[in-house]
């Protein structure tokens, strides 16, 4: 074996380098690309099959989704939150951020809409027909996103205050942190009635009945702007997630999970 080895030439012992290097290299993981997503938690089903989708367009890139109340979001990116993209359930929380310098120019963009409905359980047998109604004594617990950090509460509040109702039903509000904890009151019968958006329903219809889709004049519109946060260091893929949520492949999946596209699809 000694002699085997002496024999081999210096050219030879460098192309046996060689390619134990290029095999070494080559079980190397490749590296992905990390982009975080903080979004409204009434975009969870929406954005994972999105997420999907685009991982399967993009396999350079791993999405790593954070799902909560908009407002709570904000103030995690403005207490410098590792977050590469950011989409809220109202124009006011990307407002927030946006006058704190920390959106990228020209990213933000508004790329669906949703409606807020009154619900109540599956089974409940309370005579509910509309808003009004909440003031029947039978009706203890009204479920509401807290109006402070919750864009469904922000609604609730101001649909309840055009009917001169919020006063008057304080006592009998019960909050949630976010509208999926409001959803769960209500599924669970621990809410007599709550106050959620339409795809919300939609996703626990086994549990839950909607009694009315509140007029659009009582509140202010439900957009859902998405856009890039500042400085981040995946902007390219970032960017990238931003536009396929506005392509007519993402819009067509937003509009199938109950949301209003607002750019046109085939």
């Amino acid at each position: 074996m000694a002699g085997y080895i002496k024999s081999i030439s210096a050219v030879q012992l460098i192309l046996l380098a060689g390619l134990f290097g290029n095999l070494e290299a080559g079980t190397q993981p490749v590296q992905m690309r990390e982009v975080t997503v903080s979004a409204a938690i009434s975009l969870k089903d929406a954005f994972e099959e999105i997420g999907t989708v685009f991982r399967q367009r993009n396999p350079g890139v791993k999405l790593v989704f954070n799902f909560g109340g908009s407002g709570n979001l904000a103030r995690q990116i403005e207490a410098g939150a590792p977050v590469d993209v950011f989409a809220s359930a109202a124009s006011k929380d990307m407002d927030d951020i946006s006058l704190k310098g920390l959106l990228a120019a020209n990213s933000r963009k508004d790329f669906a809409r949703n409606t807020v409905v009154l619900i109540k359980p599956v089974n409940s047998t309370i005579g509910l027909g509309s808003l009004k109604d909440l003031l029947r004594v039978e009706v203890k617990r009204i479920a509401v996103g807290n109006p402070r950090t919750v864009p469904a509460g922000r609604y609730a509040e101001q649909a309840l205050n055009h009917f001169q109702l919020w006063n008057v039903l304080k006592e009998k509000i019960v909050f949630g942190e976010n509208v999926r904890q409001v959803l769960d009151y209500v599924a669970r019968n621990e809410a007599d009635a709550g106050l959620v958006y339409s795809t919300d329903a939609a996703v626990r219809t086994r549990e839950v009945k909607i009694v009315e889709r509140l007029p659009a004049e009582s509140h202010q519109p439900v957009v859902y702007p998405i856009g890039v946060v500042n400085g981040t260091k995946e902007e390219p893929s970032a960017k990238a997630f931003v536009d396929f949520i506005l392509s007519p492949e993402g819009q067509k999946i937003v509009s199938q999970h109950g949301f209003i596209a607002v750019n046109p699809f085939r």
